[in-house]
């Protein structure tokens, strides 16, 4: 029932945000209220999904509760999940540029969010995966195999658009610029692409519903913010920026 509701919720916000911008980084506005210093508000925003799926991982292991699927294997998901977080979490706010605020309100979303992602996808490993779904041979199937492989290909395709974006402007320049390295000779936000990659990864390699929700989830808030760019930098740069024939989201496709 709670994932049915997160699923119509997909859709309800996938339409409003095509009329409202996510007030942060480029979009940056005042109509979203008070503000905190940029990398404290990623720590605090990401960080719940980390959290919460270490704490079911921990308390599984406490328990010793035997769900009939292999306990290496659920370690391997949760792994992957907690891999991402830790560096969304910990090290992704570190190398954050200049002195960029947040909404305290973006914020606050991004923590329900997470902390809901979290949950379900936690729970479906540890008690809800029916016994046998994930046994020793899991490891061996083309659903691991390509979800995985699906799954860094995005995060590596993340890391390298977040290092192009950070490295467009010297310290104290102010100035905006068009970022045309890598993915983004091909779309407006590779970053978001590479996002987007991962977790369809992810719900592949698991399978599951719960992991299908996250990557739905993922285009839903994604997508429009990736349009909302698009207009953004046709705004600041007009002709220059259209005549590159950039997409929004996904390379060659939309």
């Amino acid at each position: 029932m709670m994932m049915t509701a997160m699923a119509v919720l997909a859709v309800v916000v996938f339409i409003a945000l095509f009329f409202l911008k996510a007030g942060y980084g480029y979009l940056s506005g005042s109509h979203w209220g008070p503000k905190i210093n940029n990398r404290m508000a990623w720590v605090l925003m990401e960080c719940p999904a980390f959290l919460f799926m270490l704490i079911y991982t921990v308390m599984h292991t406490v328990s010793g509760t035997d769900t009939g699927n292999s306990d290496t294997v659920l370690y391997i998901i949760a792994g992957l999940f907690l891999l991402h977080y830790f560096q969304r979490s910990f090290i992704f706010p570190l190398l954050i540029r200049g002195k960029g605020q947040m909404p305290v309100a973006i914020m606050l979303m991004g923590m329900v969010f997470n902390t809901a992602n979290s949950y379900f996808i936690g729970a479906w490993l540890f008690r809800y995966a029916p016994a046998g779904t994930y046994t020793a041979e899991w490891l061996a199937s083309p659903q691991f195999i390509i979800g995985t492989l699906v799954f860094f290909t995005g995060m590596l395709i993340n890391l390298d658009s977040d290092h192009v974006i950070r490295h467009l402007r010297k310290p104290g320049d102010t100035r905006h610029y068009i970022p045309k390295k890598g993915l983004y000779k091909y779309v407006t936000s590779a970053n978001y692409f590479g996002e987007l990659t991962e977790w369809t990864g992810y719900a592949i390699l698991t399978w599951s519903p719960a992991g299908l929700l996250f990557a739905v989830w993922t285009f839903a808030n994604l997508a429009p913010r990736a349009k909302a760019l698009t207009a953004k930098y046709e705004e600041e740069f007009g002709d220059e920026y259209r005549s590159l024939h950039k997409k929004h989201l996904i390379p060659f496709i939309w």
